[in-house]
């Protein structure tokens, strides 16, 4: 890297800086810091899903199984796509008709007090470790391009993101997700055909793959493992807290359908360009062995980009790897003040909640930090977070959404599916291993982590409508729709300003990439007709925030 791509980079991070701190006017109440005053757009909404669900291990954790094995890689996005579309017909209407502003809300009315504490808890103990596996391929990607310290990387990133949604809450998360996706996706769209360029082209680098490397599946990533992924993907982007907040601040029913829908195409067509470049890579560069596979999309990126542009591409990684960790730490911090801090403290004040609010979000942040130090320590990013997605992913998330769409499940049956199947989900990681010199290879352990509460809830089911068992708060905790519900008084003001702050971005993102294009001494028609793409972009984008 050279001074043109830190000066890139460091434009970049000032933009996005000023993107999220330009709403710390709306963050002024709880609904409007957590719930962006219900009114965000389906497709704002439906971008920043995409972005916090797919950028927490593309680059890192997708790029390495790419860069190792090949086509599966896309397989295994394949399975987010299928998820994407089954939340859209499905679960999201559900979230949206509850009402609630987060998950643990509609946890308290549908199960009680006592549930929603224990999920409560379950979730932000969980949090803590998934939020740092969001931090820690921020900073890899940061090592990997410049030398610049992991551990350094790590406290640097983490801070920057704690900043920006301490400052602007939800609007800012999911109008930064919106600039992160165009931008990056302009990037890859710029890398993509100058990597071939440097295999020869893509009859040379078909030729010139390992045997077996277009499979569907490969390696630990048979059959077995996809279904049960597609599985386990379908109940996380329909339960996990940080999603359902996409589904629950859209205007309509209509709008929450949308969003799944919208986030199920970008999945069907994305993953080929995302994993491109780290497959190219194999052919430059077939010596990477252990934890150095985890770098070979940027490693692609070096050979491939320009100067400038390199620089537009890690920026461009940097925040939209980091908007997993933001939607997080809002999410984190809401549950916090929401259901925990407020049940407490009835009493307290709107301005005391809002200082709860940003105090706990730093809080949540700085646990984040302190996980993607120890990542390194817990075997690498990939077996972090396939692990964590296996062990808790189902368990703590398919309760719920069976709730939403069954009067039978109770108290009693919710909570034994979730502690029951963790329970067995860790007797199998952490205990069998040792104990018996038994463990589960990849698709058992997946497998195994979606099967025992779908049994356990199956049972139940079965069980309760043949001895007409209900619970009586089922109706209750859904209404027709909300799409008449009366928002703040600052959501249309705030709808024109993501517009606005949108349009600004993009376009000037558009003017950057025209003006690296311009210093290129290679792919300037192609960056040239990206650039004038984005420029146009931002143009309709502010036009259409002045009506």
């Amino acid at each position: 890297m050279n001074l043109l791509d830190f000066v890139t980079i460091g434009i970049f991070t000032i933009g996005i800086l000023l993107a999220g701190v330009s709403f710390s006017r709306s963050g002024k109440s709880m609904k409007s810091f957590f719930a962006a005053g219900g009114q965000v757009p389906w497709w704002i909404s439906g971008l920043s899903l995409f972005m916090g669900f797919f950028s927490a291990g593309t680059f890192v954790v997708w790029g390495s199984i790419a860069y190792t094995y090949g086509w599966v890689a896309i397989t295994i996005q394949c399975a987010m796509c299928l998820a994407g579309f089954g939340v859209g017909f499905f679960i999201a209407p559900k979230w949206r008709r509850t009402g609630v502003m987060t998950a643990a809300e509609y946890i308290s009315r549908r199960l009680g007090v006592k549930v929603q504490k224990m999920y409560t808890y379950l979730f932000l103990l969980i949090s803590m470790f998934t939020t740092g596996s969001f931090l820690y391929p921020v900073a890899k990607i940061v090592e990997v391009s410049t030398g610049f310290p992991l551990q350094s990387s790590i406290l640097l990133l983490g801070g920057i993101s704690i900043l920006y949604v301490t400052v602007g809450g939800l609007w800012a998360v999911v109008v930064t997700d919106v600039l992160q996706f165009v931008i990056l996706t302009a990037a890859v769209l710029i890398v993509v055909p100058l990597s071939f360029d440097k295999v020869g082209g893509v009859s040379e680098f078909i030729n010139a793959t390992p045997e077996g490397f277009f499979s569907l599946f490969n390696g630990e990533y048979t059959v077995v493992f996809i279904i049960a992924f597609c599985f386990y993907n379908l109940f996380f982007l329909g339960g996990n807290w940080s999603y359902v907040q996409r589904y629950t601040t859209v205007k309509t029913v209509k709008d929450a359908k949308k969003v799944g829908w919208l986030f199920g195409a970008l999945y069907l067509v994305c993953p080929v360009l995302w994993m491109l470049p780290p497959m190219i890579y194999r052919v430059l560069n077939p010596e990477l062995s252990g934890l150095a596979d985890e770098g070979a999309y940027l490693l692609m990126c070096k050979e491939a980009l320009p100067s400038g542009l390199l620089g537009l591409m890690l920026g461009g990684m940097i925040f939209a790897t980091a908007s997993s960790l933001n939607g997080t730490l809002n999410i984190s911090a809401g549950v916090f003040t929401n259901d925990i801090y407020k049940r407490l403290f009835p009493a307290t004040s709107e301005a005391k909640l809002m200082k709860i609010a940003r105090f706990s979000t730093i809080g949540f942040g700085l646990l984040a930090i302190v996980v993607a130090l120890l990542i390194p320590l817990m075997g690498g990013i990939v077996n972090v977070v396939i692990s964590i997605a296996a062990l808790t992913g189902v368990p703590l998330y398919l309760p719920i959404i069976w709730t939403l769409f069954s009067k039978h499940q109770t108290t009693g049956s919710v909570m034994t599916a979730t502690l029951l199947s963790l329970a067995l989900n860790a007797f199998f990681k952490f205990v069998t291993p040792y104990a018996f010199d038994f463990a589960f290879d990849r698709a058992e352990e997946m497998l195994t982590g979606v099967l025992f509460p779908i049994i356990i809830l199956t049972v139940w089911e079965i069980y309760a409508r043949f001895r007409k068992i209900e619970d009586e708060r089922h109706q209750s905790s859904l209404v027709a729709d909300h799409a008449n519900v009366v928002a703040e008084e600052s959501s249309s003001s705030d709808n024109s300003q993501s517009l606005k702050v949108i349009g600004i971005g993009i376009g000037a993102s558009g003017v950057l990439i025209l003006g690296l294009g311009l210093l290129a001494d290679t792919g300037q028609l192609i960056v040239a007709a990206i650039a004038s793409v984005l420029i146009l972009i931002g143009g309709f984008c502010l036009y259409k925030s002045k009506k």
